[in-house]
């Protein structure tokens, strides 16, 4: 039997909106990929730039673009944005960016434990499924010292000193760390106004690599 649609309600985590915003506050000229769906209206919502790529289709290459970008641009910090259920269609990518081990390359994983695209349903990380596990098996933070560069999960408040998780902290793994860093934040079922960027491929391809060069 298939799982029932959750509860708008159920559950508990991160204000998911709230977090990117404060992580992408932090930005600075680091390059955005955003997997397809909330990932990237949310990071649309905390507010568009060409140097943001928004994916509306090809679910499970964020973490491949993101890669390919990283090693193109060694000097530029590239962050994916993306969720549970499209890492998860992608999780051979993580043995791909161990393997390349690009130092520049980071990725947070919004995982609310739900197919919020489909219908709600609840999620294989609900379940048995551990992100942060399988990318540590995989090898990323493979030597790395003092967790710095480690998969791992954050949770609690978003509040700037909270004692769950100081947001500040976690936007300078994202964006300081040596890479390749991967943070799984469980964040709430919620459903936040839709917040779109522009649906024209061509458009935000080449916006994107024209700003990566600098034009």
């Amino acid at each position: 039997m298939r799982d029932a649609t959750l509860d708008t309600e159920l559950g508990t985590g991160l204000d998911r909106r709230a977090l990117v915003a404060a992580i992408l506050d932090r930005r600075g000229d680091a390059a955005v990929v955003a997997g397809l769906g909330s990932p990237a209206w949310d990071c649309h919502a905390a507010g568009d730039s060409p140097l943001n790529f928004y994916f509306w289709g090809a679910m499970g290459g964020a973490a491949m673009l993101g890669l390919g970008v990283a090693l193109a641009q060694p000097a530029r910090r590239v962050l994916v944005v993306t969720g549970d259920a499209e890492m998860l269609m992608g999780v051979g990518s993580l043995a791909t960016i161990a393997a390349q081990a690009p130092s520049n390359l980071a990725v947070l994983v919004l995982d609310n434990e739900a197919f919020g695209e489909t219908g709600r349903q609840a999620g294989l990380t609900r379940k048995h499924a551990d992100i942060a596990a399988i990318a540590r098996g995989a090898g990323i933070g493979a030597g790395s010292e003092a967790g710095i560069g480690a998969a791992f999960t954050v949770g609690g408040d978003v509040e700037e000193g909270s004692p769950g998780m100081d947001v500040g902290a976690l936007a300078g793994t994202l964006f300081e760390a040596e890479g390749p860093v991967l943070c799984v934040a469980k964040v709430a079922l919620s459903a936040e106004p839709g917040s779109y960027p522009p649906r024209d491929g061509v458009l935000l391809r080449d916006r994107f690599r024209a700003a990566l060069a600098g034009a």
